[in-house]
């Protein structure tokens, strides 16, 4: 067999449309995500046990079961119970959403656990309301403590956006597919679309060694 790369030419804009796909919808779901996170985080730690079991029967769902399932449920499944329609940007958001939410929860709990307990005592003593210690004491501390694990997560959720392309959004592995079917050549298509996401996660995998090591230092641990 004959390879012939020059062939993917031909598609280089669809292929970009579909990156710019992917990294659109990873985007979106890591912010979304990210604020669940941090919201469920709290609920794992609140002192208010029904919140505690709630929390963690989602977390332990979303992390227990196939990303994969989630989405074909999502999209299948939960239109017909709300008696909706939901289009596949849509569901694909939702799922990836709950899915980043469930994963980087834990991220959150873990670095919520390691702030001292002086430091809430001393909002207290300030008189500052709880709205105000979370955002201006808690929340600052928390994200700087869970930065490398949530860039991890980032990484992750960008390489399981592939998924989406199973419920027919157009993103980038939807396009290699296509495209493959259409020129018959799936090891040149399809070896191209993998090193794309490799060009693209690689950096950010070695961006979190680098970042983690110096908030390491930075806090002293």
């Amino acid at each position: 067999m004959t390879l012939d790369f020059s062939i993917l030419l031909r598609f280089e804009h669809a292929l970009l449309l579909g990156l710019w796909m992917t990294v659109k919808l990873t985007v979106i779901c890591i912010v979304l995500g990210c604020s669940l996170g941090f919201l469920v985080g709290l609920a794992r730690t609140s002192r208010n046990v029904a919140l505690r079991a709630v929390s963690s029967i989602y977390v332990e769902f979303f992390r227990g079961t196939p990303v994969l399932i989630q989405l074909f449920w999502i999209f299948f499944c939960l239109p017909l119970l709300l008696g909706v329609e939901l289009s596949n940007l849509t569901s694909g958001i939702i799922a990836l959403t709950l899915y980043m939410g469930a994963i980087t929860s834990e991220t959150f709990r873990a670095s919520l656990k390691s702030i001292g307990p002086e430091q809430l005592d001393a909002c207290v003593a300030l008189g500052l309301p709880r709205n105000t210690q979370i955002i201006n004491v808690v929340l600052p501390q928390a994200v700087l403590r869970a930065i490398p694990t949530l860039l991890s997560n980032c990484v992750s959720l960008f390489k399981e956006s592939a998924l989406v392309s199973a419920v027919g959004m157009v993103d980038l592995m939807f396009v290699g597919q296509n495209i493959s079917n259409n020129t018959a050549r799936p090891v040149e298509v399809l070896t191209v679309v993998a090193l794309i996401y490799f060009v693209i996660a690689f950096p950010l995998t070695r961006a979190v060694s680098l970042i983690e090591t110096r908030i390491l230092k930075k806090l002293a641990i």
